[in-house]
């Protein structure tokens, strides 16, 4: 039998010879034992048991073959909640937390504790909108998703985390306008990679392309949204979206185009990566 540290090693080796970055064997072993690291290192010349480390070298045979990490422990932590994945929706991604963080703080800002309606236009896990449900009691949350699947995904995340959200399956807007539903909110993390674009084998062959790709450019689905948002949308209202670190411009000047008279904003990520849009109608 081997140590901790002995089977951490030769797992790290082999996803750094195959180029699949070594840090994914360190947090795979820590979920897998339930430790924080510095449980772990406590015990690392310890003998790991027999049955989690059959478990954990099938675990490192799946990642070495390019399977993400959320995928072969059938989760994933965001924003503090633990959101089941699988291949029916796309894993949420660190950045998109910051969207999130975001949305709260304009909600705090322009609503202040008022109850609204909020939407999560293509909620896929359902991870943006169950996480704003748990962070602020106020906001009335509905999310939509074009796919059965990962509303059903959805649907068990939101029992999990204990979370009120009205679901709806349908194309972008559409459940929304069929049923007269008026917003004060509307997020959006819309598939926005160019058709074109090269990604790497983890993203393409294990994560839905209805949830990565956007058209031509990447901005197909936030026209469809900007085209119909006014149906949705009260008087006063904002709309939050995740972007391409790229497409600040290109984005801007469509926002522009279908809301003349709305205050645009582009925020920054933590890595001061143009990474979200914002559009406030009729906030002061």
């Amino acid at each position: 039998m081997s140590s901790y540290k002995e089977v951490l090693k030769h797992a790290q080796r082999r996803m750094e010879e195959a180029d699949r970055g070594e840090q994914a064997a360190l947090l795979y072993l820590l979920e897998l034992t339930n430790m924080e690291a510095h449980n772990l290192y406590m015990e690392f010349e310890q003998e790991m048991p027999e049955d989690i480390e059959k478990e954990y070298e099938a675990g490192i045979q799946r990642l070495l073959a390019g399977e993400p990490l959320g995928h072969v422990l059938g989760f994933e932590w965001f924003y503090g909640y633990r959101f089941k994945v699988n291949e029916d929706v796309l894993i949420p991604r660190p950045e998109t937390e910051e969207l999130v963080a975001n949305v709260l703080a304009a909600y705090d800002e322009y609503f202040q504790g008022q109850q609204v309606t909020a939407a999560d236009i293509g909620t896929g896990s359902g991870a943006i909108a169950i996480s704003l449900k748990k962070e602020e009691e106020n906001i009335h949350m509905l999310a939509s998703d074009i796919s059965e699947k990962a509303v059903m995904v959805a649907k068990e995340n939101a029992a999990n985390n204990d979370a009120v959200v009205s679901f709806l399956v349908g194309d972008m807007l559409q459940p929304l306008i069929d049923r007269d539903i008026k917003l004060d909110i509307l997020i959006s993390n819309p598939p926005y990679i160019p058709n074109e674009e090269v990604m790497e084998d983890s993203v393409v062959n294990y994560e839905p392309h209805v949830a990565l790709f956007g058209g031509e450019d990447g901005l197909k689905f936030y026209r469809v949204i900007f085209e119909n948002a006014p149906k949705i949308l009260k008087e006063k209202a904002f709309m939050a979206f995740e972007m391409g670190y790229n497409q600040k411009e290109a984005l801007s000047a469509e926002a522009r185009k279908y809301f003349p008279d709305a205050k645009i904003e582009v925020i920054k990520d933590m890595s001061g990566k143009n990474r979200m849009l914002f559009i406030y109608l009729n906030l002061e």
